[in-house]
């Protein structure tokens, strides 16, 4: 039977470490995907299904927590192993809750009793949705909390050799592009070195939403949103012609429009 996963981990060591070590224990495990970012793998998860998925707690953009919570819709069916760094606020919590944990740095021998819980558990069914709201809340408030900064205002992006002052509130959306992200305005595109995920953390989350592994928007830039007939969603926007696309797992986000 193939056993597959998703690992989600922002520092690359880690994500290798992790993904080295799941090869060596557990040989008919597939990692499907190893994401850097929150987005990427809450895509990842919605597309593939997988058996489990490893979740760092803390990354830029969307925190394991975020994807842990979204899963509940996207794939009910997947286990979650949470991975932590901060031992001290979580341990009680994860060892009253209906999931494992995965403590960094990483130790070969903990990561060997894990997969062994990992398989008892491959027949028991959904895990428990009530559980694990309520773990995910405890650990969202136990857990140390992000800098508090103010949201980004204004950034310099270049556009050939001109350097440009762009104003958030006038950004279009941002997408990713290789080793750039592109930040689109009505008056065209530019480039900015920062990738997405960290730009998801400086932005004002009230107004900028991931609706893509590679995409944010500004939903003061919309205009209208539809379905198309796989579920996903058509987002058109003011003052730009092209449409940008809501992946199927970034639809709650507009649940309440």
């Amino acid at each position: 039977m193939t056993v597959t996963a998703i690992i989600a981990e922002d520092e690359q060591l880690f994500r290798d470490a992790l993904v080295e070590m799941l090869r060596d224990e557990w040989p008919e495990l597939t990692v499907i995907e190893a994401c850097e970012d929150g987005g990427a793998a809450l895509e990842a998860i919605g597309e593939h299904q997988p058996d489990f998925a490893f979740l760092d707690i803390r990354m830029p953009g969307l925190t394991g927590l975020e994807v842990a919570a979204a899963m509940a819709e996207a794939s009910p069916k997947t286990q979650i192993v949470f991975v932590t760094a901060y031992n001290q606020y979580a341990i009680d919590a994860f060892d009253k809750g209906a999931v494992d944990y995965l403590l960094k740095p990483i130790v070969r021998e903990r990561l060997v009793a894990t997969i062994e819980r990992l398989k008892s558990r491959m027949n028991t069914g959904n895990p428990d949705a009530e559980a694990m709201a309520a773990l995910i809340r405890q650990l969202g408030i136990s857990l140390p909390k992000k800098a508090d900064y103010p949201p980004l205002v204004w950034l310099t992006a270049s556009s050939g050799k001109e350097t440009r002052l762009i104003m958030i509130d006038d950004v279009a959306y941002f997408q990713s592009d290789n080793k750039y992200t592109v930040v689109m305005t009505a008056q065209g595109e530019s480039l900015v070195r920062t990738p997405l995920r960290e730009l998801l953390d400086k932005l004002d989350p009230v107004h900028f939403k991931q609706i893509h592994r590679a995409t944010i928007v500004n939903m003061k830039a919309i205009s209208s949103i539809t379905r198309d007939d796989t579920g996903r969603g058509i987002v058109k926007l003011k003052n730009r012609p092209e449409t940008l696309t809501v992946s199927l797992t970034f639809m709650p986000v507009f649940k309440n429009m």
